[in-house]
């Protein structure tokens, strides 16, 4: 290149003028204008470089997604759908999702807390609804004179819940499979004064009811499969010869 005599005026970063003279190349003289402007270089002008807000570099996969968008091939809203963060579309069809089957429960146990009373009147209770469905045995607990039916009543009515929200069960089918009566973990004992200056041990019991929900069968098929047991007991009066066998035959030695 050829030597270049020339007056340059550099300006720094604080707007100081630096005029001098230079007889050299083109890079000799970037290189003085350069080693000129760090002279006057400002320590806040750094910060403020640096932490200046910058344009975003453009990514590769957003820049095909636009074009595929320019292109017609889908809108913006079904490329946000579409497009997961690594860029890969997320497959939609029904073959390829996965198939999530939920297993069903076959039944729900369900107990009430320990409260006060005897587990022998307790169980006269679990006798009372054990092997019917789960509305009947609720109706009987509302119309039982016994104290303790209606916590027992509210117990039902919680464990139906759970077992229909919970379970997906059929309410419907739902019948008391099991129902048994436990005693509490502490016993209160007091002293219970006596005669002639003695004493006995007075246990204050209680105790907790435990019952079972499976699904059976619901009450207007016991109703039918009763109808239809009645109605193959009746036989006629003997107009039609009927090919059953005989009941309660009479003995031969009777006369």
């Amino acid at each position: 290149m050829q030597s270049v005599a020339r007056q340059v005026r550099c300006v720094g970063p604080l707007g100081t003028p630096a005029q001098f003279r230079v007889a050299a190349t083109s890079s000799r003289i970037q290189w003085q204008c350069q080693r000129r402007a760090a002279s006057y270089y400002n320590p806040l002008q750094w910060i403020q470089e640096k932490f200046a807000p910058k344009a975003r570099k453009a990514d590769p996969v957003e820049k095909k997604r636009g074009e595929q968008e320019k292109q017609g091939q889908q809108s913006v809203f079904e490329a946000a759908v579409t497009h997961s963060k690594g860029g890969r579309p997320k497959t939609t069809s029904a073959e390829s999702a996965p198939t999530v089957i939920k297993k069903k429960a076959t039944e729900h146990k369900y107990s009430t807390a320990n409260f006060k009373i005897s587990h022998r009147k307790l169980n006269m209770i679990g006798r009372q609804i054990s092997g019917k469905p789960i509305d009947h045995a609720i109706v009987q607990m509302q119309f039982s004179e016994k104290r303790a039916t209606s916590r027992i009543k509210s117990m039902l009515a919680t464990a139906k819940l759970h077992a229909t929200a919970y379970k997906n069960m059929d309410p419907s089918k739902l019948i008391v499979s099991e129902a048994w009566v436990t005693k509490g973990p502490k016993q209160l004992k007091r002293l219970e004064p006596r005669g002639r200056g003695k004493f006995g041990i007075r246990v204050h019991p209680d105790s907790r009811m435990h019952v079972i929900l499976r699904e059976g069968k619901t009450f207007e098929q016991l109703k039918k499969e009763q109808r239809e047991r009645r109605l193959r007991r009746i036989v006629s009066a003997g107009l039609v010869r009927e090919d059953v066998p005989l009941r309660n035959p009479a003995r031969t030695w009777q006369w």
